[in-house]
This record gives structure tokens, C-alpha cells and sequence, in this order.
């Protein structure tokens, strides 16, 4: 099964390190993000599992829950935990899945189906493509999925720029060019007449027949 944007993202019952979740419930009315890794104890991701926690911060400010998921047992996370601490400063105080048996991993498309069923003996080349990040809506639907490859550590300011969009432009029937970043100018849809974007934003500049521009609507 592949998963695409505007799927509904697959519900599983996991055992976490803050105890057993049923995901869809987990996430409840908000937003989630749901991110990957290969195993435990390798060095990007406990860089990665660090940043996300020095900005949860951030993450708590938009609405949105963090899961992380490593194919390992949650007995292991715990001690992981110590070392990302030591890496980063940081507690990791979001839940970590554990998916020892690659049910999660599979559900989400990042193994295929005959990867085998247990976690044991698996190096991290064997799970290299569970490197994914979705981002969930309070509808369950998948609104974005990157994968990164093991060497290239994610960046999740980006992660949140794309929240910050994302949330925006369900709000309001505006899109965002490239580079935006939250405050700057948007992009008035095709959906919205000349005469409705003047109601509803006061002004625009036509760039191009199909190009118009306008101030970020606020919240």
C-alpha cells in the first residue's frame, strides 16, 4: 500500500514509552507529527530525536502532538533516551513507539511486506528507508511526508514552516510561494474571483493572469 497526501493515515495500537496508544485516538482533535527511524543508537537520529525535543515548544504552540517511532523495543528507547540527552541536552519527554515486530513500519509503507516480522538482527542499512516524516491533520489525513536518507539529519524548522503553511491555507483559500516563511506575502487561489479576494483580503497585486499576491490573512 502507498500512502499519499490526503490518505487517511493508517490507525495502529503500539506500546510507546508513555504506555500503549491507539493512534487515531492519540491525536485526537489536533495535529500530529509522526516521524521514523531506523533503529536505535545511531548517530543522525539521536541528533534529530534531540532538536525535536528542544522544539516541542514550538510544535505545543501550533496544536501539534509529536510520536516518534524507532524499530526497536520500547525497553531500548528508554536507555536511548539517557544518550540523546547527553548528545543534545535535551529530554526527550514525547512518546517513542516501539515497533520490534515492524507492524508500524510496514502500515506506513516505509518496509514491504516480506521484510519479516521482528526487529532482532536488523541493521540499520536493513531499515534505511524508515526515514519518513508525516504530518497529520485533525481529520487524520496525511497533509505532507518527507524521507530523508540516513546521513542527511532533517530539518525541522522546515518541519514547521510547513505546519506554519499548512494550518494557513486550511484557514483561508490562499497558498504559499516558495521560500515563505510565516508573515509574508501568499498566493490568492484559482478558486477566488478577482472581486471576492478584494471582500476578503482588501487588495492584491496581479504578478501574472495567475500569479496574485497578498497579505498573509490573519488567524
Amino acid at each position: 500500500m502507498s500512502l499519499r497526501i490526503n490518505d487517511i493515515a493508517p490507525d495502529f495500537t503500539a506500546e510507546t514509552t508513555q504506555g500503549p496508544i491507539s493512534f487515531h485516538d492519540w491525536i485526537g482533535n489536533g495535529w500530529a507529527v509522526l516521524f521514523s527511524h531506523p533503529k536505535n543508537f545511531t548517530p543522525v537520529c539521536t541528533t534529530e530525536l534531540g532538536a525535536m525535543a528542544g522544539l516541542a515548544g514550538e510544535f505545543s504552540k501550533r496544536g501539534v502532538k509529536i510520536i516518534g517511532i524507532s524499530v526497536d523495543p520500547v525497553e531500548s528507547h528508554a536507555k536511548w533516551k539517557g544518550d540523546i540527552k547527553t548528545a543534545t541536552g535535551f529530554d526527550v519527554d514525547y512518546p517513542l513507539i516501539g515497533d520490534k515486530d515492524l507492524k508500524v513500519a510496514k502500515l506506513y509503507d516505509m518496509l514491504p511486506a516480506g521484510a519479516g516480522e521482528s526487529s532482532e538482527g536488523r541493521t540499520p542499512a536493513d531499515n534505511a528507508t524508515v526515514r519518513s516524516v508525516f504530518i497529520i491533520g485533525p481529520d487524520k489525513k496525511i497533509k505532507l511526508v518527507l524521507t530523508y536518507p540516513m546521513t542527511t539529519g532533517r530539518n525541522f524548522n522546515e518541519i514547521l514552516r510547513a505546519i506554519d503553511s499548512i494550518q494557513l491555507t486550511a484557514k483561508h483559500q490562499v497558498a504559499t510561494p516558495a521560500n515563505w516563511n510565516q508573515g509574508e506575502d501568499v498566493i490568492i487561489t484559482a478558486a477566488v474571483s478577482n472581486e471576492d479576494a478584494i471582500t476578503r483580503f482588501g487588495s492584491f497585486d496581479t504578478v501574472l493572469p495567475y500569479l496574485r499576491k497578498t497579505k498573509q490573512p490573519s488567524a
